[in-house]
């Protein structure tokens, strides 16, 4: 943990000295994440990965010197930090980076409190190691109790370099599905539900292209918690009886977790930083780049494991939570590995029959990444015409389509899970109003192509987004892709509208199902130039973001 820290001449730089409050200095370089199994060449921030935990307090006046040892450009991206654009850390956008030799100093006020995290925005940086938990203090007193707190930061790790994984995915799509069926899956599908309704569904896929195995796109990650795997089990201690705070944080490059702690309920207080009211469940989907807090209360004097299983069920992360050293809890068995549905594909929505889609495509087409408008033998009209609100609506239980394959499946028979419809803000927001106007963003993609983008335009392609000062406007996001996509705006809030009003909360990333549509209000509250993207790190590579301008107001509408 760093707070206001700087370091003695010729000192390495993990022994630190408070010298002035405010200032923090940070050292890019290389260096290593010791695994359980050995060492792997990694980035760092002095010295360590992930990078220190930093500690603000609301209303401080930071100063933070990061100073680049590496060959090669890097930046330090805060986010969800509300800040001027110029300090927002992304190449290109808000700010040149930093090169090679050079120090660059962010200044800003903290004008929030909650539970964050800090990584590069350079290249695929933030997972080679540069990525870290950032926590600010409230300068009241929160609404709820708790006797001690931890931050578990989860991370997925690949021992190949991300140069090389995205060029793998750019010549073959599926080089990392290790799951495709096989006979043996249509002789046993065939049995259950007949032969000529298996084959339709062979057809189905096999004309996208696609397969229902194509949950993630790439297999081989190590699932780490605090930069620890499951062998060497991050570990932290409680008195039974007491009220621990988790402020968990999904920094991992390409993976959703669904968590859980069997034996405890977790009570939900807080979703990107913002406090809610305090709901209890058993599980939880998170979804890259989003932070939840939540409290547990164990009362036995025994271990417990917190385990958190990748959506795709290709592994997961473990920590344990003790009362004493030399305790561990069982493991649990992952759960089985979902297969994505034709719900997944838009495809089971306003009465259209999959079975009867003409199964041709041609050389390059946009079928697997569910361009409609290029559907053979579809009537894009159709889909038009669709009310995509209503296709979460019918599954209260859940964010995802009715039928869909990713929907979470509780571990335990009456376990809850959290959904978006459960998240209140703890305060009613103060300008809520109905927007100004409504833009919507279709989010596309070509997966045999690995091409990904907003509205069939990848990044290099596309004009800005052009936002009002002080205007708010609703941003519908259509999902036309099979994947779930974490779409995180820069600068500003999203207020995630799940029907309820002003108590909607505020999140800097939002979570779109496949085949779903989701609505959120923005503020234009911040002037300047603004990223705005799938936090998927190889998704964003390939072109789904979008730079957002908010613009003064015309002169005349003040007059």
């Amino acid at each position: 943990m760093i707070r206001a820290r700087d370091w003695a001449l010729g000192a390495l730089l993990l022994a630190p000295l408070a010298v002035q409050a405010g200032v923090y200095d940070l050292t890019i370089g290389e260096g290593e994440l010791k695994l359980s199994d050995g060492a792997r060449k990694a980035l760092t921030v002095n010295g360590r990965t992930p990078a220190p935990e930093l500690r603000f307090k609301e209303g401080e006046d930071v100063e933070l010197r990061v100073t680049n040892t590496l060959d090669r450009d890097t930046s330090l991206h805060w986010h969800g930090l509300i800040l001027p654009y110029t300090q927002d850390g992304v190449p290109g956008i808000s700010f040149p980076g930093i090169k090679p030799g050079e120090t660059f100093t962010y200044r800003f006020t903290v004008k929030q409190s909650g539970t964050y995290w800090y990584h590069a925005h350079s290249d695929f940086q933030e997972i080679e190691g540069l990525y870290g938990p950032l926590v600010i203090e409230p300068k009241s007193r929160e609404p709820y109790r708790y006797d001690r707190e931890y931050t578990l930061l989860l991370a997925d790790w690949h021992d190949t370099k991300p140069e090389t994984v995205f060029a793998n995915l750019k010549k073959q799509s599926d080089y990392y599905n290790h799951n495709q069926r096989t006979l043996g899956d249509f002789i046993a599908d065939s049995s259950a539900n007949g032969f000529l309704a298996t084959l339709r569904d062979r057809l189905s896929w096999g004309g996208m292209r696609m397969t229902p195995t194509d949950i993630a796109d790439i297999a081989g990650f190590r699932f780490l918690v605090n930069g620890q795997d499951s062998e060497q089990n991050w570990t932290g201690r409680f008195k039974p009886g007491e009220r621990v705070r988790l402020r968990l944080i999904n920094g991992s490059g390409m993976s959703y977790f669904d968590l859980r702690i069997p034996g405890l309920k977790m009570t939900v207080v807080q979703a990107d930083g913002n406090d809610v009211q305090p709901v209890t469940v058993d599980e939880l989907r998170i979804a890259v780049a989003e932070t939840y807090d939540v409290i547990v209360q164990p009362q036995e004097d025994r271990a417990y494991t917190f385990f958190a299983e990748a959506m795709d069920r290709s592994g997961y992360a473990r920590a344990t939570l003790t009362p004493r050293e030399g305790l561990v809890a069982e493991v649990p068995v992952l759960r089985e590995r979902p297969l994505l549905t034709m719900a997944d594909m838009g495809m089971s929505h306003g009465g259209m029959d999959h079975g009867s889609m003409a199964m041709g495509h041609p050389e390059g087409s946009d079928m697997a990444g569910m361009d409609h408008s290029k559907m053979a033998g579809m009537d894009h009209s159709q889909m038009a015409g669709m009310d995509h609100s209503t296709m979460g609506a019918a599954a209260p239980k859940s964010d995802y389509a009715p039928g869909s394959g990713l929907t979470p499946q509780p571990a335990e028979p009456g376990n809850r899970l959290l959904v978006y419809a459960d998240l209140k803000a703890m305060r009613p927001y103060a300008d809520y109003r109905a927007p100004d106007r409504t833009i919507e963003f279709r989010l596309t993609g070509n997966m045999e192509r690995y091409f990904w983008s907003i509205d069939g335009k990848k990044y290099s392609e596309a004009e800005p987004i052009r936002l009002t000062y002080g205007e708010r406007v609703r941003i519908r996001f259509v999902n036309d892709t099979m994947m779930t996509h974490p779409m995180h705006l820069h600068g500003m809030w999203m207020q995630l509208d799940k029907g309820n009003g002003r108590f909607n909360p505020l999140k800097h990333v939002v979570s779109v199902a496949p085949g779903s549509t989701l609505d959120v209000d923005v503020p234009a509250d911040a002037l300047g130039e603004w990223a705005f993207h799938c936090h998927l790190i190889y998704h964003m590579a390939a072109g789904m973001m979008r730079k957002v301008i908010v613009e003064p107001a015309p002169a005349s509408a003040s007059l």
